[in-house]
């Protein structure tokens, strides 16, 4: 890619500002405020586009920073390029109530879509990161962001194991544990669902066992009662049956009904008396009949007290049945409700010992969590291949990017470094003749010359299409040997640069050396 045309039509403090630029070195010289960083600003909004922030961050984003001063609403711009044997132009609107961007094929008028990426592959596939970490560089950006080390790691699984960069395999592997993070959820709600599960039946049994303890103790009491009334039962009917078996006396069975004492029974204790005083002698006679007496006097009052209990009134036997009618009411009832209480101890027994099975089916793994767990170790084990195979990729990439780096660095310092040796997070090391030299340990132009190394080593990795190099106020730290060297490299290596400066160094340098350019004053 080369690009031929800058139109800033109103950007920043520029407005309807034409710059034309050429093959080879294109010296842009301006004094500071002159705008060099606004127009570096401009080709990076023209080829990639320029979003505004929000909140707080749009006061001080690129958007609100290179709005035009004059006209603000008109904030648009003009980039024409060459590609692969044809010409583009590139139109974009940045103000946010009308943005657009319109690319066309100056040749054949052919009208392309930006929003569907005929812009990115005429560009080779490079997007922001990729530009703002190897071909455009700046003195306050040289060093490589953490964005390019995972951006290489990508590179290197898709290149290296399909032979096309489009086939993003770090996204497959990003979808394989964004998946296995699903079936982990799944497997965790399923468990949770099940937990959920168990707590009900838990509190489910728990409200059974209660009711069964229950009912046990219902049907205890229950027991013990009808068992005491039977008891009594019993002592009735011993007592009915002893009074049926001894039956009644003589005196008992000649005695008329309802008298208390029998007649005879009052002449028998008359004569024994009157025996008794005749046939004792004195003082005896008297003291047999008085002891008798006392007797007959007993027997009489013993007799009053049994005939009472014997001799009742219609109203009380009446009464008594009444009260063992009322006797034999609580014990049907006892009865009864034992039956019940035995069949509803019956039901929630066997409603106890159903939660039970399904409580233990709980522990049991259901199809439903084997099949997650099978999935689970299936994405598991290929995320596992896919990086092992991303690791030996990166090796592969590491190799590469070392060779590439080191004919640059090897060429821009005369030799005095021959090897740079980089790992994974993109840290730097020189080998010389030697000894390994730590990036730390070197002088500021020389690290400056590694950073320029690298970043044009990714970028022949990562671009298919060769872009433009833009340096925008780099050589600050080099002296006149290392920047001589460095534009040399340049000048044969790199198809269109855009060198922006405030110095006259670099002019000086390429006149010295008899390296052309093309010089673009602000």
């Amino acid at each position: 890619m080369q690009i031929n045309e800058l139109l800033l039509k109103n950007f920043g403090k520029f407005h309807d500002r034409q710059i034309n630029l050429e093959e080879g070195i294109n010296l842009i010289h301006g004094e500071n405020e002159s705008g060099k960083s606004t127009i570096h600003t401009f080709i990076k909004g023209m080829l990639f586009g320029i979003e505004r922030g929000r909140g707080r961050a749009a006061q001080n984003d690129t958007f609100s920073i290179y709005e035009p001063w004059d006209n603000p609403n008109y904030y648009s711009g003009t980039l024409k390029f060459a590609s692969g044997g044809k010409h583009f132009r590139i139109e974009r609107n940045f103000d946010k109530y009308s943005k657009k961007a319109e690319l066309v094929c100056i040749e054949d008028g052919e009208v392309l879509s930006v929003e569907d990426g005929d812009l990115r592959m005429l560009l080779g596939e490079m997007n922001v990161d990729r530009y703002e970490n190897t071909v455009s560089m700046s003195q306050r950006n040289a060093q490589m962001g953490e964005s390019m080390a995972m951006e290489l790691k990508n590179y290197a699984t898709n290149y290296y194991t399909s032979g096309n960069g489009e086939i993003d395999l770090n996204g497959a592997l990003e979808q394989l544990k964004g998946r296995k993070k699903v079936l982990e959820n799944e497997i965790r709600m399923e468990m949770s669902r099940k937990q959920q599960k168990r707590e009900k039946l838990e509190q489910e049994v728990s409200f059974i066992w209660r009711d069964v303890h229950h009912l046990e103790e219902e049907l205890d009491r229950v027991e013990e009662e009808l068992e005491y009334r039977a008891g009594k039962e019993e002592e009735k009917r011993k007592e009915r049956q002893l009074e049926g078996e001894h039956g009644k006396g003589v005196m008992d069975e000649i005695r008329p009904e309802k008298w208390r004492i029998h007649p005879m029974e009052i002449l028998i204790f008359a004569l024994v008396i009157v025996a008794a005083v005749i046939i004792l002698s004195r003082p005896w006679n008297y003291l047999v009949a008085i002891v008798l007496f006392l007797a007959f006097g007993l027997y009489v009052w013993n007799r009053m007290k049994v005939g009472k209990k014997q001799v009742k009134t219609e109203p009380e036997i009446i009464l008594e049945e009444i009260t063992q009618e009322e006797e034999k009411v609580p014990i049907e009832k006892l009865r009864w409700e034992k039956a019940h209480i035995t069949e509803e101890l019956k039901e929630k027994t066997i409603q106890y010992d159903n939660l039970g099975e399904q409580l233990a089916e709980l522990d049991e793994i259901n199809e439903q969590s084997r099949e997650y767990e099978m999935k689970r170790q299936a994405v598991q084990m290929a995320a596992e291949h896919l990086e092992q195979l991303s690791g030996a990729m990166r090796g592969y990439l590491k190799r590469d990017l070392n060779e590439k780096a080191s004919a640059i660095i090897r060429e821009i310092t005369g030799g005095k470094y021959t090897k740079l040796v980089t790992d994974e997070k993109l840290h730097v090391s020189l080998v010389t003749d030697e000894k390994l030299v730590e990036i730390e340990q070197v002088s500021r132009g020389t690290v400056e010359q590694i950073y320029l190394a690298l970043r044009m080593a990714v970028g022949e990795l990562l671009c298919e299409e060769e872009m433009p190099v833009i340096l925008d106020d780099v050589f600050a730290y080099y002296d006149e040997e290392r920047m001589l060297q460095a534009l040399k490299w340049l000048k044969a290596h790199k198809k269109q640069v855009l060198l922006f400066t405030c110095q006259k160094r670099e002019e000086q340098v390429m006149k010295e050396a008899g390296i052309a350019y093309h010089k673009i004053e602000l």
